[in-house]
């Protein structure tokens, strides 16, 4: 590790073949905690290339336990994370609504690292068992349009770090990288990120690809669509910025999107509007986010169209319905 620490520490830049080797290292448990810490740490100073992102990424998706779920041609609704806002789980809740629109969700995520509020974090305290069966899987998908891939089972590197990330409690790479990584390969995808940097890579990675895309980058630093400000769009065909009021909403208030302090409330947060419970504002995030979803799946779909399913999964219950299924199959 020191060979590729000294570089580092004085501005240099890892190559692809670089970057990748070295993830795979970390892998493999060739590096030990200190060592770990302190090339996570680099990345925190500066932004990454990408080319590291790219070489990143490629070890982490030839080491990862794949998972063949293209009968279903699943989507995934995932963010970055790591962008200290400690909102409830927005992007956990779209994707049940998006399955509960009969769309099927690959959904892809992890520990929360710079909050409580992570979608492992919050599936775990209800009951949801992860899985990696990939028979089980299917059944999941096929039964409630939506299952759920925890990262560190998938990902070596990610279960290596792991401890070390929630010690350092701050997003590290691996945040930029998880929307990147997910282990079914889904060819549609709609993510959240805490950069317009990031946004540009995603950008770049998605086209190339031929992926169906919607990368979300809010301006205010949010990784999904809040209505607390405006938020970029970077789709297929095209970038646009919206804000509340496009829809007749009124901009919603950073305390209404409140995550809670304890795992919890954050569990008692996300029971409340699945059941179709919320607040307006929290309701309208939620939907905001479902429809762009089911939106980026269908885009022949207008958002009204869209917005209506999303409306009728969550206010019908069969985003609950699908919640509860979910947590029957192991």
């Amino acid at each position: 590790m020191k060979t590729i620490l000294e570089p580092l520490f004085k501005h240099k830049t890892l190559t692809k073949d670089e970057a990748k080797q070295v993830l795979t290292d970390i892998a493999l448990g060739k590096y030990n905690p200190s060592q770990i810490a302190s090339f996570l740490t680099v990345f925190i100073m500066r932004n990454i290339t990408l080319d590291e992102l790219l070489g990143f990424r490629e070890a982490l998706l030839n080491l990862c336990h794949k998972i063949d779920l293209s009968a279903y041609n699943p989507m995934d609704v995932c963010g970055t994370g790591g962008d200290g806002k400690n909102t409830f789980n927005i992007s956990t809740l779209t994707s049940f609504v998006v399955a509960g629109a009969g769309i099927p969700v690959a959904k892809h995520g992890n520990y929360g690292v710079s909050s409580i509020s992570g979608s492992s974090n919050v599936l775990e305290t209800l009951g949801v068992v992860f899985q990696t069966d990939e028979t089980v899987l299917k059944q999941q998908i096929e039964e409630t349009n939506i299952c759920f891939l925890h990262a560190p089972l998938f990902h070596p590197a990610m279960k290596a770090v792991g401890p070390i990330r929630k010690e350092l409690g701050i997003k590290t790479f691996f945040n930029m990288l998880g929307p990147l990584v997910n282990p079914a390969f889904p060819k549609v995808q709609m993510t959240g990120v805490f950069s317009l940097e990031l946004a540009r890579m995603y950008q770049y990675l998605l086209q190339e690809e031929n992926s169906q895309y919607t990368v979300i980058y809010g301006l205010d630093g949010f990784d999904e669509v809040t209505l607390t400000d405006k938020t970029k769009l970077i789709t297929n065909t095209g970038e646009r910025f919206i804000e509340a009021k496009d829809f007749g909403f009124k901009n919603v208030a950073f305390s209404e999107l409140y995550g809670g302090e304890t795992l919890e409330e954050a569990a008692a947060i996300f029971t409340t509007i699945i059941d179709g419970k919320g607040t307006e504002s929290q309701n309208n995030v939620v939907l905001i986010n479902a429809a762009l979803a089911i939106q980026t799946y269908h885009p022949n779909l207008n958002f009204e169209e869209a917005f209506d399913q999303a409306k009728q999964s969550l206010f019908g219950l069969k985003a609950k319905n699908s919640f509860n299924r979910l947590k029957e199959i192991q």
